[in-house]
């Protein structure tokens, strides 16, 4: 059979990626997304999960789902604006508000889907947004369906924040000003300068923006990074998932009721997509409750983010300027990074390589997350592994 334009296109680009180790092998799992993994009948300890809390495998969220399911459905049938919007979603949200500090909240299917539809109804092509160079990709697209002009502020740099603010301000070219950053970047674990950013923002009358996928049920007690500098009233968006920490699925946008009232309206996924399924809003509310509850969740994956880093750190490993129990390794090299990662899977350690585009070129790493679930038996093991891996690769001496 002849190769088209399209055959022709994938196969020399697929050859590509896969000749510079930027090409991913994606792995199903044989069971629940746990402590510990089952890929092609062998057993690993996971740390490429985002389930910091462990709540996705939580009896009770599983019994939260299952009974809501029997009360409403498997689905909700439509979009939120015409009949798609039940009693389960309405409560869902007052608790993500209640939980966040804030006047309401409007859930969404994804956080991605929270970036896409939030920014493109407050931002237009009269406007500009100033971004954080290493935000998330859902960031990155949805400032770019918004058709704002995109001014790139260089990686927690509020020198540079400060100036291109007053640069963008005197001009007089724009109606509106927003900075977006995310609350803790995911793949360094570092942790936006919010005291900082809520002054510039101030100075020069910006509207603030934070995606806090990873600080969501992690930092400020489970509320985010917003609540842990104590300036829920100042950011003017808290964007979060429901699908890390809380463990289910789907994403939130919490703020003002005026600004929760016009999401509803013009954020184009909360308006034309189908709403989250009753039982994993019924999930989500439940694991609200459970951070709001049960602190101790919260306090042991910090304990255990804690006690990797440190053992990486002490064997050698170039583990960055982490604030959050994400432990990045960092190698460099992409083929390299993706042998370390293959070598780990085959010693039983399921931490899988980050590279280019998800971090920039020649910053390839393997991406660590202890959760809450896992046991210190099971980091002294990945501890071990790793130095043995390390010396066999040459990535430590």
């Amino acid at each position: 059979m002849p190769q088209n334009a399209l055959d022709n296109f994938l196969t020399e680009q697929l050859e590509d990626l896969k000749s510079k180790g930027l090409y991913n092998v994606i792995d199903s799992l044989e069971g629940a997304n746990g402590p510990k993994i089952k890929i092609n009948g062998k057993e690993l300890i996971n740390l490429s999960s985002n389930n910091y809390l462990g709540l996705a495998t939580e009896p009770r969220l599983e019994e939260a789902c299952i009974e809501a399911t029997k009360k409403y459905g498997v689905g909700a049938g439509a979009v939120r604006t015409i009949n798609g919007t039940m009693a389960i979603h309405d409560e869902l949200e007052k608790a993500i508000a209640k939980f966040k500090h804030t006047e309401a909240a409007i859930a969404f299917q994804s956080g991605f889907n929270c970036n896409m539809g939030a920014i493109s109804a407050i931002m237009g092509k009269k406007d500009a947004i100033l971004s954080d160079e290493l935000n998330h990709a859902s960031i990155i697209d949805g400032c770019r369906l918004s058709g704002a002009k995109i001014i790139r502020v260089k990686h927690q740099d509020m020198e540079d924040l400060r100036e291109k603010a007053k640069e963008a301000t005197e001009s007089g070219r724009y109606e509106k000003i927003m900075y977006i950053a995310d609350g803790v970047f995911s793949m360094d674990g570092d942790v936006a300068n919010i005291p900082e950013i809520v002054k510039i923002a101030e100075e020069f009358n910006l509207i603030t923006y934070i995606d806090d996928a990873h600080g969501s049920g992690v930092m400020g007690a489970g509320a985010g990074t917003v609540k842990h500098f104590g300036l829920s009233d100042k950011i003017d968006l808290q964007i979060g998932t429901l699908s890390k920490a809380v463990g289910v699925v789907g994403g939130y946008v919490a703020g003002s009721q005026k600004l929760i009232d016009w999401l509803k309206v013009r954020a184009r996924p909360f308006l034309f997509s189908t709403s989250l399924t009753p039982g994993a809003a019924a999930a989500c509310l439940e694991a609200i409750h459970i951070m709001e509850k049960e602190p101790g969740k919260i306090t042991k994956v910090w304990e255990n983010g804690r006690y990797l880093s440190a053992g990486l750190a002490k064997l050698g490993f170039d583990t960055g300027n982490s604030d959050t129990p994400i432990t990045p390794c960092i190698i460099g090299d992409e083929n390299l990074t993706q042998k370390f990662s293959k070598r780990l899977i085959e010693e039983g350690v399921y931490a899988k390589s980050i590279v280019f585009p998800t971090v920039p070129l020649g910053t390839g790493r393997v991406r660590n997350m202890p959760t809450a679930a896992h046991t210190k038996e099971m980091l002294d093991d990945v501890l071990a592994i790793y130095e043995k891996v390390g010396r066999e690769l040459g990535v430590i001496s």
